[in-house]
C-alpha cells in the first residue's frame, strides 16, 4: 500500500493503518531494533511500540513523504531507550564508545542560547553525506545510525575492519571541517 493512503488510515485512526504499516515496514524495523538491542523479542516489543507511537503522533504529524525514515526515528529511540533502561553494561559502553566518537565532530553546547536549531543541522549533516562517496556514506550511516559494529560493516561491505575505522575516522574528521565551514562552534 502507498505510504499517503497509510497515513491517511491514521488520520481517519483506522486500525488497518497499523496491519498495513507492519506489512510493509514490519522486517525493516524490526531489523533496526535488533541491530541496536541485539535481542528477537526485545526488537518485536519496539516493533510493536513504534506502531503506537506512531498511532499517537501521526496526527498531527502527516509524513506522507517520509513514512519509513519518521518510523525508522522513532524504533531507534525506543530500541535506544530500552537498552539504557536494561542498563545493559556492555550495550551502554558501545553507545557511549559511538557517542564519544560523534562528540569531537558534533557540538553539543549546554545553555540553550547555543543550541543547534535541529532542521537545519539536520540539513548540514546532510548536506556532507552528499559529499561522500556512496561506499563512504553507507558505511558512516551503518556505523552511527543503525549502530552496526566494526566487524558487521566490514562483513557488510567486503572491508577489512581497519579499512572500516580509517574510513570512519576520515569521516569523521571531514565532518568535522564541514560543519566548522557551515558556522557551526565545535
Amino acid at each position: 500500500m502507498d505510504d499517503n493512503k497509510i497515513v491517511d488510515l491514521y488520520l481517519r485512526r483506522d486500525e488497518a493503518a497499523v496491519k498495513h504499516t507492519s506489512r510493509k515496514y514490519g522486517d525493516h524495523l524490526r531489523a533496526l531494533a535488533y541491530g541496536i538491542v541485539k535481542d528477537r523479542l526485545t526488537a518485536e516489543e519496539c516493533e510493536n511500540d513504534t506502531y503506537l507511537e506512531a498511532w499517537n503522533s501521526i496526527p498531527p504529524h502527516e509524513p506522507r513523504n517520509y513514512l519509513y525514515a519518521y518510523l525508522a526515528r522513532i524504533t531507534r529511540h525506543i530500541s535506544l531507550d530500552f537498552c539504557r533502561k536494561r542498563s545493559r553494561l556492555k550495550r551502554r559502553a558501545f553507545i557511549s564508545e559511538l557517542s564519544a566518537e560523534m562528540e569531537q565532530c558534533i557540538p553539543a553546547p549546554d545553555d540553550m542560547e547555543c543550541r543547534i536549531d535541529d532542521i537545519a543541522f539536520g540539513q548540514a549533516i546532510n548536506g556532507f553525506l552528499s559529499t561522500l562517496s556512496e561506499e563512504k556514506r553507507n558505511v558512516f550511516i551503518r556505523r552511527y545510525w543503525y549502530l552496526d559494529s566494526i566487524s558487521d560493516i566490514a562483513g557488510r561491505f567486503s572491508l577489512s575492519e581497519s579499512k572500516v575505522k580509517t574510513m570512519l575516522y576520515r569521516s569523521r574528521s571531514r565532518l568535522r571541517n564541514y560543519l566548522e565551514k557551515e558556522g557551526y562552534i565545535l
